[in-house]
């Protein structure tokens, strides 16, 4: 019998990688926080309808994409494919806005849709992500969009081109479908499956099918359908980003392919990234998803990034940290006489704000320190019979391969002044 493998479309992240990961999420939340976003956490499983209504049954998402599955309750559950409406359920449901407006929050974790995978594509992924709930004004668009480009200045990750473009409000939008299904009617024989099922369900989303590119040149462009309430409340956006000092380049066949964004759409593309899987995330406003929701209507507007392709961009950028050593110190025992001391000393160097491992084993000395210096340690400290009777160590600079025999009151400081 083989052994059980990971499931197709999942990946471990062995320790060697958790540095990098580590600090891109860190990063986030420093960076987010410092722009007054709270952390908040949601359920990973969730009501179907919550994505049915709030994502929109006309979506990729909802017809093909979703983990989907009866509970022994005989309720429709499914596994949560993107997080702004779970978060927007639980701001609303604890009337979190009636305590602050906006209510600014950030968050982090695992996704999961049913899609092919590739580089950079999971079906389950990680996402981090802010929303800024229950104000409407171009200002926090700016804001949003600008914790993301700061979190992409704070990683040094160069290469990051900022798409933005308007999709209206839902009147604006409703001129645009028509306009858009009256273009492709027309065509629809030879549309790809998908895009003749569009046609009827999700139109916009028909400009980022990349097996008919070759229509869309044509098709009419959304700016000439928005009213001027929408055109006004986009060039403050362009004007507040121009303030803050980030290029943004105006994308006129940029869509966003959940039906809850109204008005301004955003992504962050990246040189390394090609293809359709070029963005290494995006966000928008989402005015109308309470109402879906059964809420008050209440505004708001967020991001959600891909962490696995932001890593993909961060190490082809050589940006991204190098694996961190498995601890600072390794405690070894010469023989098993020394164990107990040995694990003594370990517990009063990780009470001094150390990682200790030890090596209590039966091996020879000179085969211990080569196992030790896979860890990586700078320092190891030995414990042998004569340590044991004075109550000392030696402690061995692992860099240098120099090493000095200490009395038992300097040890932890002796070790302390190496690292």
């Amino acid at each position: 019998m083989a052994p059980i493998a990971a499931l197709r479309g999942t990946r471990d992240i062995p320790p060697g990688e958790s540095a990098a990961w580590r600090w891109l999420l860190e990063t986030h939340r420093r960076v987010a926080e410092a722009h007054g976003y709270r952390p908040i956490e949601t359920p990973i499983i969730e009501a179907t309808e919550l994505f049915e209504r709030g994502v929109g049954t006309g979506t990729d998402v909802v017809e093909k994409e979703m983990f989907t599955f009866v509970d022994r309750g005989g309720r429709s559950v499914t596994l949560r494919p993107e997080g702004t409406a779970g978060v927007v359920r639980a701001v609303l449901s604890s009337s979190l806005d009636q305590e602050i407006r906006p209510v600014r929050v950030h968050y982090a974790g695992p996704f999961f849709r049913n899609e092919r995978p590739q580089a950079g594509v999971q079906r389950q992924f990680t996402q981090a992500g802010i929303e800024c709930i229950a104000e409407r004004s171009p200002d926090l668009d700016v804001e949003v969009i600008e914790v993301g480009w700061r979190l992409f200045e704070a990683l040094e990750l160069r290469g990051v081109h900022l798409q933005v473009n308007s999709l209206g409000d839902p009147d604006d939008r409703t001129r645009y479908r028509a306009a858009l299904v009256a273009y492709y009617e027309p065509l629809a024989e030879q549309l790809c499956d998908d895009c003749r099922r569009r046609l009827s369900t999700n139109p916009l989303r028909l400009l980022d099918c990349k097996r008919d590119q070759r229509f869309v040149a044509d098709a009419p462009l959304i700016w000439d359908y928005l009213s001027g309430a929408s055109r006004d409340y986009f060039t403050a956006v362009q004007a507040g980003l121009e303030r803050a000092r980030i290029r943004a380049t105006v994308n006129a066949r940029l869509v966003r392919g959940l039906d809850y964004y109204t008005d301004t759409a955003f992504e962050f593309w990246h040189d390394t990234l090609q293809g359709s899987q070029n963005a290494l995330g995006g966000g928008g406003r989402y005015d109308g998803l309470a109402e879906v929701l059964e809420f008050p209507a209440t505004p708001g507007i967020g991001y959600a990034l891909g962490l696995e392709r932001i890593l993909i961009a961060a190490r082809a950028s050589g940006v991204a940290p190098d694996q961190e050593p498995a601890c600072d110190v390794v405690v070894i025992s010469v023989d098993v006489d020394a164990a107990p001391d040995a694990t003594d000393w370990a517990r009063k160097l990780r009470a001094a704000g150390l990682r200790v491992v030890t090596d209590a084993t039966d091996r020879r000395l000179d085969r211990k320190l080569r196992s030790a210096a896979k860890l990586d340690p700078r320092v190891a400290v030995i414990i042998g019979e004569d340590e044991r009777r004075a109550g000392g160590a030696v402690v061995r600079d692992m860099r240098e391969r120099s090493q000095q025999s200490v009395v038992a009151d300097q040890v932890v400081a002796t070790v302390l002044h190496l690292i």
